[in-house]
């Protein structure tokens, strides 16, 4: 990771972009893993790849939002300019468009129903633009869109030990159950992290969609965990109804989720955040598995 503070921002804007030396810069409370995000003013927002894994991004953003966006009902980044690297930071950046909102929790929601609801259509507009040209789902998105079976080492050894905890063979059914289909027709365009990170929220809805940095073209169903990572069951029910998708997506998108659940809660310290969300969507998926 490269250590990214609010004086090399400040520098890399004074000598990049010195129309802006007297704008304030201020870190962005939620800024992300895969970037550093800090505001530039009062309308822009600066965006700093953490690693070179992460850095394609910043041309796939710049290429395809301008794309997308009179394409969609809801707000996305809109790039203002892209950075250059320099002695001090050896990646391109780029500055956006603020977005005014707050990161979506279960309290800032007026009502889960019609935010499945407009997430779902939210989606379909973006699986509806052509993306015949779009950037194939792989290493570059870390295989988002692309065949789950790339995760099924780090699954299976993740089930094998939590197999304390919970049933190993009621968690390698559901597992193999997403490997046992797929993906058949056209790649669609997909978001890539359709997390709640990434998800903003003003007046009690959806006013926003940020980071696109993994997106691609390819199968739509991982860009539906949100079902199983934030929606109750009616909400969840809602939103699969809503994405009008057949059972073997649903159950691929439930191997999305629960590969992403498994690493979260193994690979991270006990009892921090990540690892309790992890265990928590874990819960979910199971109890929901269950009732089918």
């Amino acid at each position: 990771m490269i250590e990214i503070t609010i004086e090399l921002v400040r520098q890399l804007i004074d000598s990049q972009f010195p129309k802006w030396k007297g704008l304030t810069i201020t870190p962005v409370e939620k800024s992300g893993h895969d970037n550093r995000t800090y505001r530039l003013g009062d309308e822009m927002t600066i965006r700093l790849p953490s690693h070179e894994r992460y850095a394609s991004a910043v041309e796939k953003e710049l290429k395809w939002l301008p794309v997308f966006k009179p394409q969609l009902s809801w707000p996305i980044p809109a790039p203002i300019a892209k950075g250059e690297p320099s002695d001090d930071y050896p990646l391109p950046w780029s500055i956006n468009q603020w977005i005014a909102g707050e990161t979506v929790t279960h309290t800032n929601v007026l009502d889960l129903s019609v935010f499945a609801e407009d997430l779902a259509k939210f989606l379909r507009e973006l699986e509806a633009i052509d993306a015949s040209q779009g950037i194939p789902a792989g290493i570059q998105n870390f295989h988002r869109g692309g065949d789950l079976a790339v995760y099924d080492t780090d699954t299976r050894t993740v089930i094998e030990k939590v197999s304390s905890e919970y049933d190993p063979k009621l968690m390698t059914e559901i597992w193999e159950l997403a490997l046992a289909t797929k993906y058949q027709t056209a790649p669609l365009w997909i978001h890539g992290d359709f997390a709640v990170g990434n998800l903003l929220v003003q007046d009690g809805r959806l006013c926003g969609v940020i980071d696109f940095g993994t997106m691609g073209v390819g199968d739509p169903s991982s860009d539906l965990v949100i079902a199983w990572n934030f929606f109750d069951d009616v909400s969840r029910e809602i939103f699969l109804s809503c994405m009008n998708v057949d059972q073997d997506t649903v159950d691929r998108a439930r191997g999305w989720a629960l590969w992403k659940a498994l690493i979260s809660y193994d690979w991270n310290e006990p009892g921090s955040e990540a690892s309790n969300w992890g265990k928590h969507v874990i819960d979910v998926i199971i109890r929901d598995y269950k009732s089918l």
